[in-house]
């Protein structure tokens, strides 16, 4: 299954509609890390509000997915996680690092405009 990745400002927004198989999620990771260079993107958002599990390949994955992101320039905030997933997570003991999570679109969207604002520093405020 494709993932819609949609170009909002210099973010890139992933927004998972339903479970993905192992290779959509390397399919996914590969596309999100060269749609960041093509765009120039400062920020990518990855929704799972849809997903009622999450495996630990998928975290795995995930966990990559920012970290190469990074590499190539740009910050991931996670979003949507559901309240079950989360205690799946802390009980499997699956954990996604330093990656950054928000409760959902909206409040993922205003941090990263908050990263990216003490990224630039107090000189370029407006």
């Amino acid at each position: 299954m494709r993932v819609p990745i949609l170009k909002q400002k210099n973010y890139l927004i992933a927004s998972v509609q339903a479970a993905l198989s192992d290779s959509d999620l390397e399919t996914l990771r590969d596309e999100l890390t060269a749609q960041v260079g093509q765009h120039r993107s400062l920020g990518v958002i990855i929704d799972v509000t849809a997903l009622d599990v999450l495996d630990s390949f998928a975290v795995r994955t995930l966990r990559s997915m920012a970290q190469m992101v990074q590499l190539r320039g740009a910050t991931t905030v996670i979003v949507g996680i559901q309240p079950d997933v989360a205690f799946a997570m802390v009980q499997l003991g699956l954990k996604l690092g330093t990656i950054a999570t928000a409760l959902d679109l909206e409040e993922g969207l205003g941090l990263l405009d908050r990263l990216m604002l003490a990224k630039r520093g107090p000189a370029h405020a407006s």
